[in-house]
């Protein structure tokens, strides 16, 4: 029978020990489809032939997944940050409310180290598996009268067959989108709290682009994969689109005199059964101190002049601040 795309399908499993395939507990409600990256090396030899001769060898193995993009959503957002910041995979209890918190802080004195998963993808025709999978990099934005989209680079340490299939009885997850109209905009001085000044109706568009710094190690250690996942430095980069007002143009009077500053975006959705302590609802920031790399010209957007500003995100120490990434949900850990 034919494989049907309709039938494809990705589910997740989180390794109690890295690199050590587990049954998916979850399905990840978006597409992508798993590649197998193995070497193949073809060695040159004069053997007297003309034709060539068949001889090869795979002297490593390795897998990747391009997560397409698709709408970010406070319950499956965890997972790329898990692989991709800081290993969390438990939430930390609001008080006495419903809801759970998730941190994920960048990397500033110490290493992070990223939760690793099994990855089962395929259809009704074959069912591949990708273990010790980590996050290379990932992209969240947002536009006007759209939700939040997420899209991510993982990489694993082999793809396989996995002659079993699909793990069965695993639930489809309850999601929220995350919309760019519920969002809110912050920007704060350095010696201020990030999150205090609203920046209303002003912003069009964000991207917050993100290289994890997490690489794949290979050495000699008896086995084909990559040994361990190596932490480099993380690159991030936001870019804003908002309206030419006061607003945009004190912020363009920062990037001229190299100010930096505390910028927040706020996603919220819908209230928890009981409000916590910190939150009443579903909430994503990300938190970010940094300088202004690029103001560019003027734009337009329906009719409106805006600003796009490319926002370099570094560790600030008047502020103490580097980058976070908050999600609250009502999950008591990532299933």
């Amino acid at each position: 029978m034919a494989g049907i795309k309709r039938l494809r399908k990705l589910q997740l499993g989180k390794e109690s020990t890295a690199g050590t395939a587990v049954p998916a507990t979850t399905i990840w409600r978006g597409t992508g489809t798993l590649e197998d990256q193995r070497g193949m090396y073809f060695p040159d030899e004069d053997i007297g032939y003309i034709a060539p001769v068949n001889r090869a060898v795979t002297p490593y193995t390795l897998g990747s997944l391009d997560l397409d993009e698709v709408p970010a959503t406070f319950e499956q957002l965890p997972y790329i940050l898990a692989m991709g910041v800081d290993g969390v995979v438990t939430g930390t209890k609001d008080g006495s409310g419903t809801d759970y918190i998730y941190t994920y802080s960048f990397p500033t004195t110490a290493l992070k180290t990223p939760k690793t998963f099994t990855i089962e993808g395929g259809d009704n025709e074959q069912v591949e598996r990708m273990a010790y999978t980590f996050c290379e990099s990932f992209k969240i934005s947002g536009k006007s009268k759209e939700p939040w989209m997420v899209s991510g680079k993982l990489i694993g340490n082999s793809v396989d067959v996995l002659a079993a299939g699909f793990t069965s009885g695993v639930s489809l997850p309850s999601v929220e989108e995350i919309l760019f109209q519920k969002t809110k905009l912050y920007i704060d001085a350095v010696n201020g709290t990030i999150g205090t000044t609203q920046v209303v109706c002003t912003l069009y568009e964000f991207s917050l682009d993100v290289t994890t710094g997490f690489t794949a190690t290979f050495a000699a250690n008896g086995a084909l994969g990559f040994c361990k996942i190596n932490a480099g430095v993380p690159d991030i980069k936001l870019h804003l689109v908002f309206e030419h007002n006061s607003s945009s143009t004190s912020e363009k009077a920062n990037w001229r005199n190299i100010t930096p500053r505390l910028i927040r975006i706020k996603g919220e959705g819908s209230s928890f059964t009981t409000g916590g302590t910190k939150y009443q609802k579903k909430t994503c920031n990300l938190d970010m101190a940094g300088l202004w790399e690029k103001i560019d010209k003027l734009g337009e957007n329906n009719g409106n002049d805006v600003l796009e500003g490319d926002f370099r995100v570094a560790y600030d120490p008047t502020a103490a601040k580097y980058a976070e990434i908050e999600v609250a949900n009502q999950l008591t850990s990532l299933p």
